[in-house]
């Protein structure tokens, strides 16, 4: 069960919005299928260089099917991509964390070859890196605050540093596209205001993001535009354009329930008992 107040502060629209904004991610018709079941159905949009978008939507709405198949996992049955007006993607260009309940951290591997390993797709595999390689990741260690455990095992860190090494592995990539499926799922609030934190840090580097959420009430206090999903795309803007009640219905369905308080829009989501 989870509870959110989703009308309140609203950070203000990214600057590129303003001006002649530069396209970093364009679908178009973008349609994903798991054999009988439709997991994306024709979503289309754009997304905007530098800008910091929440994916909201009940369990099971194609958020972590929409990062898979952008990351080149999966495979769309119709539609296209653009990145940065290309239709493929250089794999140093894009930078995926998963969900951390997909992951090993019982891998025997220290937090900076973690980082190191963002340097891969530059390097190449077989290639030892070099000076500036290990500067970078000295770099992206410091911006994440991790510098003083970079010889710890990564089994051996919290939550919460281990989301902040996976975006120092980002930063070392030199990734332009970022996306993070669920990074505040088990985190405590200390854990969750550093990442935010951080990514605040990556908005002078320029940085898109993408990261998906079930909580609306941060979805509209640190996200540029929120897109809202359920297989189709039902609304994609400012929160308090897009957490409208009709569409917050129209995505969530039974599982949502809504309140009107004198403080705005209560919202009351079951997100217990469906899987993607």
């Amino acid at each position: 069960m989870a509870l959110h107040r989703v009308i309140g502060s609203e950070r203000p629209a990214h600057p590129a919005l303003a001006l002649a904004p530069t396209v970093a991610l364009e679908l178009t018709g973008l349609t994903v299928r798991y054999e009988r079941s439709m997991a994306l159905d024709g979503v289309t949009c754009a997304i905007y260089r530098g800008e910091q978008i929440a994916v909201v939507g009940p369990n099971g709405a194609g958020k972590s099917t929409l990062f898979k198949t952008l990351v080149g996992l999966l495979k769309p049955c119709a539609g296209t991509t653009h990145y940065f007006g290309a239709s493929t993607a250089a794999p140093s260009l894009i930078a995926y964390l998963p969900q951390r309940s997909m992951v090993d951290w019982h891998f025997p591997v220290s937090v900076a070859d973690v980082v190191m390993m963002g340097r891969v797709g530059r390097v190449g595999l077989f290639r030892r890196p070099g000076a500036h390689d290990r500067t970078l990741v000295a770099e992206a260690l410091d911006l994440v605050k991790m510098s003083h455990l970079a010889r710890r095992q990564i089994s051996e860190l919290s939550g919460g540093q281990q989301q902040r090494v996976f975006l120092a592995r980002a930063l070392a990539q030199e990734a332009r596209l970022l996306l993070m499926d669920e990074p505040l799922s088990g985190l405590d609030v200390a854990s969750q205001d550093m990442l935010f934190q951080v990514l605040d840090d990556l908005r002078a580097r320029d940085v898109t993001i993408l990261t998906a959420l079930h909580d609306l009430q941060l979805a509209a206090r640190h996200f540029d535009r929120v897109m809202l999903l359920n297989r189709r795309l039902v609304g994609l803007g400012p929160a308090a354009e897009v957490f409208a009640p009709n569409r917050l219905v129209e995505a969530y369905g039974s599982h949502l329930h809504l309140a009107v308080t004198r403080d705005g829009i209560l919202t009351v989501a079951d997100t217990c008992c469906d899987h993607e």
